[in-house]
C-alpha cells in the first residue's frame, strides 16, 4: 500500500520542519491550530471543527454510504523545554521544544487527509488535533466539550513514536498499554522564627523530611501488575535563602503512577493518610495536577491494527507490558469508542523523549501514513466504491 506519492511526503516533511521551528506549549497553540486548520481546508474536508476544548481542531472526511466513524488523532503542542541541536530547522522559540514528536504525529495524520481526498465507501473519519496532551488537560476538554456529540467515534486509534525501538516497528497491546499518572502537590504553612530560637516557631521541616521518605516508599510491585505503583518525588523547597529564619513554608511535588485507574485513587488515599499522619499542627493544602487516567486499549481495535500491520508487511511487537508514561488519549475509549493506540519505533539509536536533542524521524512519516490508511480501509472499505 502506497498512499502517498514522493512529492506528497516530501511537502509532508517541509510542513513538519516548519512546525518544528515554531512550538507552541498545551494551552496555547494558537498558531499551530490556525495552520492545521488551513492545512486541512485545503484538503477539502467536508466540515471543521475549531476550539475544541480550547485550540483543538477536527476535521471530518465523510464516505459514499452510511457507516462507522473512525477517529484518528494527534496532539498539538510542544514543551516548555529549550531544544539543543544543529538542525537547520531547530526551533526558533525559545525555551520550547517540539521534544516529543507531536510535529510529526500532526503531519501524519494530515497526510491520511491527503489520501482521504478520494473518500472511503462508508461511515466517516475524524481527525483529531488534540490540545493539551502535554498536561493531561486536553482530552479531557475535548470530550466535555458539547460539540463532541457530533464528532463521537465508534472507533479511535492513536500512536506514539518510541525511541530505542526499531525504526516503523509497530507495538501493540491489549488491555493497560499506559499508566494513569498525577501530580501532588502540597503546599506547607507553619510559623517563622528567628533561628536563634526555633521552637518559638513552627518549621514544616520535620514533616518534609518524613514525607520524603515515606510517599516514595508507597510504591510497590513491578510494571505489568495490578498492584504496581510508583511514587516519584520530583521537587522539595523549604523557607526562604538565609540563615537568620528558621522557616514557615515549604512545599513538596511529586508524580503518582499506576498500571490501573482503580490502584490509583488507593494510592491517592494512601498518600493522603500519610500526608495526615505527618503534618502535626501544620496548616497545609494538597493539589493535583496533569491527570492522565491509564489508557486501556479495546481487545477488537487492536486486532484491526495488528491485521493491518501484518498485511502491510510491517515488524509487529506484540508487548508483554504497558508503557510507564501516561497519555490521556484513554479518555476517548473511557467514553464509549474502541480505541487503541499504537507504539511506533522511531529507531535504536533515537535521542529519547523529551531530551532536548531529540527530532522526530522524517523516515518514519510513510510508515505511519499506511498504517493508518489501511486502519480506515479495513473499517470502511476501499476507496471510491
Amino acid at each position: 500500500m502506497q498512499p502517498l506519492t514522493p512529492s506528497q511526503l516530501t511537502q509532508l516533511t517541509a510542513l513538519r520542519h516548519d512546525l518544528h521551528r515554531n512550538p507552541e506549549v498545551s494551552g496555547a497553540e494558537i498558531a499551530t491550530a490556525r495552520r492545521i486548520t488551513t492545512e486541512l481546508e485545503a484538503l477539502g474536508a467536508d466540515r471543521i471543527w475549531q476550539g475544541l476544548g480550547g485550540q483543538g481542531v477536527a476535521a471530518e472526511f465523510k464516505g459514499a454510504a452510511a457507516g462507522p466513524t473512525v477517529l484518528l488523532r494527534c496532539e498539538l503542542d510542544g514543551l516548555p523545554i529549550r531544544e539543543l541541536s544543529d538542525l537547520p530547522y531547530k526551533s526558533l522559540i525559545e525555551g520550547k521544544g517540539h521534544l516529543c514528536g507531536h510535529d510529526g504525529h500532526m503531519v501524519s495524520m494530515l497526510g491520511v487527509g491527503m489520501w482521504l481526498k478520494m473518500r472511503p465507501a462508508s461511515g466517516r473519519v475524524i481527525l483529531l488535533f488534540q490540545p493539551a496532551e502535554e498536561t493531561g488537560a486536553g482530552a479531557r476538554a475535548v470530550v466535555e466539550d458539547d460539540r463532541w456529540r457530533e464528532i463521537r467515534p465508534d472507533y479511535a486509534f492513536a500512536y506514539h513514536n518510541v525511541p530505542g525501538r526499531p525504526l516503523g516497528e509497530i507495538g501493540l497491546r491489549s488491555g493497560p498499554g499506559n499508566c494513569a499518572s498525577r501530580g501532588m502537590q502540597i503546599l506547607f504553612e507553619g510559623k517563622s522564627s528567628h533561628a536563634a530560637a526555633p521552637e518559638d516557631g513552627l518549621s514544616p521541616a520535620h514533616a518534609m523530611a518524613t514525607l520524603m521518605t515515606s510517599l516514595p516508599g508507597l510504591g510497590g510491585g513491578t510494571i505489568g501488575e495490578d498492584t504496581f505503583a510508583l511514587s516519584t518525588l520530583t521537587h522539595a523547597h523549604l523557607g526562604e535563602p538565609t540563615f537568620g529564619i528558621a522557616p514557615a513554608e515549604g512545599e513538596l511535588r511529586l508524580t503518582l503512577r499506576t498500571m490501573s485507574n482503580a490502584r490509583m485513587e488507593s494510592l491517592i488515599t494512601d498518600a493522603l493518610a500519610e500526608v495526615e499522619r505527618s503534618k502535626g499542627a501544620l496548616k497545609l493544602g494538597v493539589l493535583w495536577h496533569d491527570i492522565f487516567p491509564s489508557v486501556v486499549n479495546d481487545v477488537d481495535a487492536t486486532a484491526i491494527a495488528r491485521d493491518v500491520a501484518q498485511k502491510l508487511g510491517h515488524s509487529i511487537n506484540e508487548m508483554a507490558l504497558p508503557m510507564r508514561w501516561s497519555e490521556d488519549f484513554g479518555r476517548i475509549g473511557d467514553d464509549g469508542a474502541k480505541a487503541t493506540m499504537l507504539y511506533i519505533g522511531s529507531g535504536e539509536n533515537q535521542p529519547q523523549l523529551h531530551n532536548p536533542d531529540y527530532d522526530f524521524p522524517d523516515a518514519l512519516l510513510p510508515v505511519v501514513v499506511d498504517q493508518f490508511c489501511g486502519i480506515v480501509e479495513s473499517l470502511l472499505g476501499p476507496r471510491g466504491s
